[in-house]
């Protein structure tokens, strides 16, 4: 198929306004919002009614096992291999047939996040910065989008962390909605990662009071006072 081709097809599958933001996004100009959330590590978390999922078996990430992510996250076998060998805790899930549906990441000390970001996530004594949880579609809503990131706590909390702490996309809702489900908290800042003609990454942070996740929580949270 011509590049002209597939341009059509995504047009015809995601419509042309969606194909032109994202087409101005990669070459022209782009601004994330990374919302940094925090969690302790003993709570419980609330209850929550995900649907049950196949049987998978949890095994830490190596670089001589990540190969088993070759089927469903083709393009990340490389990228899973330098995590590993970088020292990072990961843990994937297996699947009957011994393939990944799923992975997340820990790092004890600041995480330079050259794979996909571009930025460096300063970590802080006693906390481990949680990155790179992901499944296959066939698992979105189930229990295991909160047993792994259950697993990895425990298994970092034995290690000497007491809080994990992540960032969040403010775009992606779903992800968000995970979070306060899973009983973080946001800490009122922001990393601001900004694109500009697919070539150069530019970052800043920003502090704000209140909550900007109001709209998200079952019970209204104060107004956001943002500052610079």
């Amino acid at each position: 198929m011509s590049g002209l081709q597939k341009l059509k097809e995504r047009i015809r599958q995601k419509g042309l306004q969606k194909v032109l933001k994202t087409l101005y996004e990669r070459y022209i100009f782009f601004h994330w919002e990374l919302l940094w959330m925090e969690r302790d590590l003993v709570s419980p978390v609330p209850p929550h009614n995900l649907r049950d999922h196949p049987a998978v078996r949890l095994v830490d990430i190596t670089a001589e096992n990540a190969d088993a992510f070759a089927r469903y996250f083709g393009d990340r076998v490389q990228t899973m291999r330098e995590l590993a060998a970088e020292g990072h805790t990961g843990h994937m899930y297996l699947d009957e047939q011994g393939d990944a549906v799923g992975f997340i990441f820990a790092s004890m000390r600041d995480y330079h996040d050259r794979h996909y970001y571009g930025c460096t996530f300063p970590v802080k004594p006693g906390e481990f910065f949680e990155f790179g949880g992901e499944m296959t579609r066939a698992y979105f809503g189930t229990r295991l989008s909160a047993d792994a990131q259950v697993s990895l706590w425990e298994t970092m909390r034995a290690k000497g962390c007491h809080t994990v702490v992540d960032v969040c996309e403010t775009h992606n809702i779903p992800a968000l909605k995970m979070h306060l489900r899973m009983g973080y908290q946001e800490q009122g800042r922001v990393t601001h990662v900004y694109g500009v003609f697919g070539r150069w990454r530019l970052f800043r942070e920003t502090r704000y009071d209140g909550s900007r996740l109001s709209d998200l929580r079952k019970v209204p949270a104060p107004q956001v006072a943002a500052s610079a």
